[in-house]
C-alpha cells in the first residue's frame, strides 16, 4: 500500500464518528438466509479457503459463505468504504498492522463472549499467535490463520560457483561494524561487469552486474523483510511496551549502527541504490532475472520464489548477531468480523471454523502458508517438501523462542507516513542515518497526541 492509500485509510477512519451500528448491512437482506460475504486479498489462497468453504457448509448447511478476493493494492481502501458505507463485508482476513485501528474506531467486534461460551481452545495455536490478537482495549478481535517468519532465498548455483557450501550459508553471523561472515559471503556473491567478485582486486562497485544482496524497499517503520532482524539481532526494540508501542527508539544507536552498516552495502558495490531497487522490476523478478545472488523474503512468498524455474532456489537461515543468536520477525493474520454485521452468529460460525484444525489441515495441505494450529504443522512440512521446500529456516526460531512481534499501534498509519519518507531519504543518500532522531521524536509526538 502506498502513502497515498495509507493517507485515505486513516482519513477515512477518522470519518467515522461512531462505532458500526448493525442496521443497514452491505446487502443482506438481498442474499439467501445464512449467507455471509468473506474478504481475502491473497489470490494464491482463493482455492484453498474456497474449500474451507464448502466443508463449512457440509457441517453448517444453514450456513454458506461467498468469497471475494481483492488485491492487497485495493484491500484495504475499499474495506474502509464498506465500513463508512455499511457495505463491508461479514468476516475478512486481518493484519496485526491494520486491526488496532479499526478496533479503535469501533469497526471489528470483539469476539471474547463467543470463545468463553464456546470454549475455543487457545493452546492449539503457535505459541503466541492466539495474543497478537488481543487488542490495547484487552479483547480479543481474531482467531489466527497461519503465520510467518523470513529467511534468505538464494541462487544455489551462484552460491555453487562462488565456492560457497550450504553449511557457510546457514551458519552466518552479523554485526554492524564489519558485517561479519554474513558481508564476507555476499561480498563473494557479488559480480562486476568484468566477472571480478567483491572480494577480488580490481572489482569495480560502479559497475555490478549481480549483486550479492537485493532489497524490495526502504522497510518504513517496520523493515519486514528488509533490515527488522538486524536490528533486532543487535539487541533493538521497536518500542517500549512491545508489540503495543508507547514510546518509539528509532533513535537508538543500535538501530541507527545497523542502518547505516546496511546502507553502507550500496556504497560498496553489494546491493544497489535504491533507484534500481524501486526501478519498476520487484525484488523476487530480478531474483529470477539473476540480478541478485540472494534477497530476504518472508514464508508467503515460497510459491512466488517456486514458479522462478530459470533459477534453482534455496533457503538459508538469518545470520546470528551480536546479541548471539538470529532473530525474525513472527507475524500472521487473522479472521475478523465486522461490528456491523447483522448475521453476527454465522459470521462467528466461519471465523470458528476457520480457527480450527479441520479447516487449517485444508490450508496446511495446499502448502501456500504455515497453518496457526501447531498440529497442522507436519502436513504443511510435507507439502512445501513435496514442492522442493525446506522450510527448516523458517521454523527453526519459532521453536527455539527467537521471534519477535510485528509493532502494532492504532497510529500504525501515522507512524509509517512518518518512517517511509524518513527511511527513503537514508537510502537515497539525501539524509543520514543520524536523521532517523528527528522521525523518531516526530512518532513519539503523534502516539503522546493520540494517547
Amino acid at each position: 500500500m502506498n502513502l497515498s492509500r495509507r493517507t485515505l485509510l486513516k482519513a477515512g477512519l477518522g470519518a467515522l464518528a461512531v462505532p458500526a451500528v448493525a442496521a443497514c448491512n452491505n446487502g443482506a437482506a438481498a442474499r439467501g438466509d445464512g449467507e455471509i460475504i468473506y474478504w481475502l486479498w491473497d489470490s494464491a489462497q482463493l482455492p484453498m479457503y474456497t474449500e474451507c468453504a464448502k466443508v463449512f457448509h457440509q457441517q453448517n448447511p444453514k450456513y454458506s459463505v461467498k468469497i471475494e478476493q481483492y488485491g492487497w493494492g485495493d484491500y484495504w481502501s475499499k474495506l474502509v468504504t464498506g465500513f463508512i458505507s455499511n457495505t463491508a463485508p461479514d468476516v475478512f482476513t486481518g493484519h496485526s498492522s491494520k486491526y488496532p485501528l479499526f478496533a479503535d474506531k469501533g469497526q471489528v467486534l470483539p469476539i471474547d463472549e463467543y470463545v468463553k461460551r464456546d470454549n475455543v481452545d487457545l493452546g492449539i495455536y503457535q505459541q503466541g499467535l492466539a495474543d497478537r490478537w488481543i487488542g490495547a482495549d484487552g479483547n480479543r478481535y481474531g482467531l489466527p490463520k497461519d503465520w510467518d517468519t523470513e529467511v534468505y532465498f538464494y541462487n544455489s548455483a551462484f552460491a555453487e560457483a562462488a565456492g560457497i557450501s550450504t553449511e557457510q550459508l546457514n551458519s552466518m553471523t552479523w554485526n554492524p561494524r564489519d558485517g561479519g561472515s554474513f558481508e564476507q559471503i555476499i561480498r563473494r556473491l557479488t559480480v562486476d561487469s568484468k566477472g571480478r567478485r567483491g572480494d577480488q582486486p580490481g572489482f569495480d562497485p560502479h559497475n555490478v552486474k549481480v549483486f550479492g544482496l537485493g532489497y524490495a524497499d526502504a522497510g518504513g517503520g517496520d523493515g519486514q523483510t528488509t533490515w527488522s532482524w538486524y536490528a533486532a539481532s543487535n539487541g533493538w526494540k521497536y518500542s517500549e511496551g512491545e508489540p503495543w508501542g508507547t514510546k518509539f527508539f528509532y533513535a537508538d544507536p543500535k538501530f541507527t549502527d545497523t542502518i547505516g552498516w546496511w546502507r553502507g552495502l550500496i556504497t560498496k558495490g553489494l546491493m544497489p541504490t535504491y533507484a534500481q531497487a524501486k526501478s519498476g522490476v520487484d525484488v523476487t523478478t530480478a531474483f529470477g532475472a539473476g540480478k541478485y545472488a540472494m534477497t530476504p523474503n518472508g514464508s508467503w512468498m515460497l510459491g512466488t520464489y517456486g514458479q522462478l524455474k530459470q533459477v534453482k532456489t534455496k533457503l538459508a537461515r538469518l545470520p546470528v548477531g551480536p546479541i548471539g543468536k538470529r532473530m525474525s520477525m513472527m507475524n500472521g493474520l487473522a479472521d475478523t468480523i465486522w461490528a456491523g454485521t447483522t448475521r453476527r452468529d454465522a459470521s462467528w460460525a466461519w471465523v470458528k471454523f476457520l480457527g480450527s484444525q479441520t479447516a487449517q489441515d485444508i490450508v496446511a495441505r495446499a502448502g501456500v502458508v504455515f497453518p496457526a494450529v501447531a498440529a497442522s504443522m507436519p502436513l504443511a512440512r510435507a507439502a512445501f517438501a513435496k514442492s522442493g521446500w525446506d522450510v527448516t529456516p523458517f521454523l527453526e526460531p519459532v521453536e527455539d523462542g527467537d521471534v519477535f512481534p510485528y509493532p502494532a499501534n492504532p497510529n500504525a498509519a501515522d507512524v509509517s507516513a512518518v518512517m517511509t519518507p524518513a527511511m527513503e531519504s537514508v537510502m537515497t543518500f539525501e539524509a543520514d542515518p543520524s536523521s532517523l532522531a528527528k522521525a523518531n521524536a516526530d512518532v513519539n509526538k503523534i502516539l503522546a497526541a493520540n494517547a
